[in-house]
């Protein structure tokens, strides 16, 4: 499976044939300033909760590409408002089959609200499984007790986390949460885009590593195999 950061919490997984776009918040992030947006292709855009860095361009790309949205129901409901059909609206513990594998719809701790102020529904973050392998986007979150389940659900490959503090949890609860998914290999997201969620990467990889664990600080544009 190959795996493209674009920055913040926006990641593309190819699996197989199918194009998957993780919160696609990049014409307005300082750190995606060399991606194009207008070349950005996806089959499915998975968005985790409501806010503007995570929405961003998913109505742009959706569209040019007829990308089938996967959200939350009120995101999902928002979207369709503004003319964006077909997608699907889950809830918490939601889980459907796709061309790609499946998606469970999992708690995250977090806010959730709309730029024009609409209550943006529960935020969350997704499991995928899949031939090419399992893994866990989190989305925007606390460290929480319900990430315990996640491995009662399948094996996870490797995890993408939030790790700036602030909004989220840090770094150090990070490495506790991957000891709730039961996965040591994880994909940094969330830090660096705004001064509160800057990091010292250094710092953060030797934590990981201390933990006999990988944290993974991709370059914007970068992919990796995993």
């Amino acid at each position: 499976m190959k795996i493209t950061f674009y920055g913040h919490s926006c990641f593309a997984a190819h699996i197989g044939k199918h194009r998957l776009l993780f919160d696609p918040f990049i014409s307005n992030n300082p750190m995606a300033k060399g991606i194009d947006v207008k070349e950005m292709k996806a089959d499915f855009i998975l968005v985790s909760h409501a806010h503007s860095d995570h929405i961003g361009d998913t109505f742009e790309i959706a569209q040019r590409n007829n990308s089938k949205l996967i959200s939350n129901y009120e995101v999902n409901e928002w979207f369709e408002e503004k003319g964006l059909h077909g997608g699907e609206g889950l809830n918490h513990g939601g889980k459907i089959l796709t061309d790609f594998g499946s998606v469970r719809y999992v708690s995250a701790i977090h806010s959730s609200r709309f730029p024009d102020g609409k209550y943006g529904g529960n935020p969350g973050g997704f499991v995928i499984e899949s031939e090419e392998g399992n893994f866990y986007f989190a989305g925007d979150t606390a460290l929480t007790m319900d990430m315990k389940l996640i491995p009662m659900y399948c094996k996870l490959n490797f995890a993408m986390l939030p790790i700036g503090g602030y909004f989220t949890m840090d770094y150090n609860d990070a490495i506790l949460a991957s000891d709730f998914i039961d996965c040591n290999k994880i994909i940094g997201m969330h830090y660096d885009s705004f001064p509160p969620i800057k990091i010292d990467h250094h710092k953060a990889q030797q934590l990981f590593i201390s933990k006999q664990k990988e944290l993974l600080l991709m370059k914007v544009g970068e992919s990796i195999v995993v």
